[in-house]
């Protein structure tokens, strides 16, 4: 019986991972999707949101992120997103500034967390 509970967690995990990248690789420039904060943001996307969501886990901490593809953005598109990832490839920052959406942190802080930015090339 283990070996057959084993064998469905197996097809299960590898069902949720593809189901992940398929939905990542055909978003369209703009979208967004919710994902817990247990997931990294793909190469392409950036954090526009944080809260906290049962659905994640039961912590303190913002726990839920919302993410928005940015890839094929045109050039001069601006956006406000949350520094809690890496400024992304072919954009500037314009400022800094802090955003309550953005709180990832348990900790309160109004430290800066957002950036504006904006497509270059």
């Amino acid at each position: 019986m283990s070996r057959l509970r084993a064998a469905a967690l197996a097809v299960g995990c590898a069902a949720a991972a593809l189901t992940l990248a398929a939905t990542t690789a055909h978003a369209a420039p703009g979208d967004t999707q919710n994902v817990c904060s247990s997931q990294l943001t793909p190469t392409g996307w950036v954090d526009v949101q944080w809260w906290n969501d049962l659905s994640c886990s039961s912590t303190f901490s913002p726990n839920k992120k919302q993410i928005k593809d940015i890839a094929g953005l045109p050039v001069g598109t601006t956006l406000t997103v949350c520094s809690s990832t890496y400024q992304p490839a072919g954009w500037v920052q314009l400022s800094s500034f802090y955003n309550s959406s953005c709180r990832y942190s348990a900790v309160p802080s109004l430290n800066n967390n957002a950036w504006q930015i904006k497509r270059v090339s």
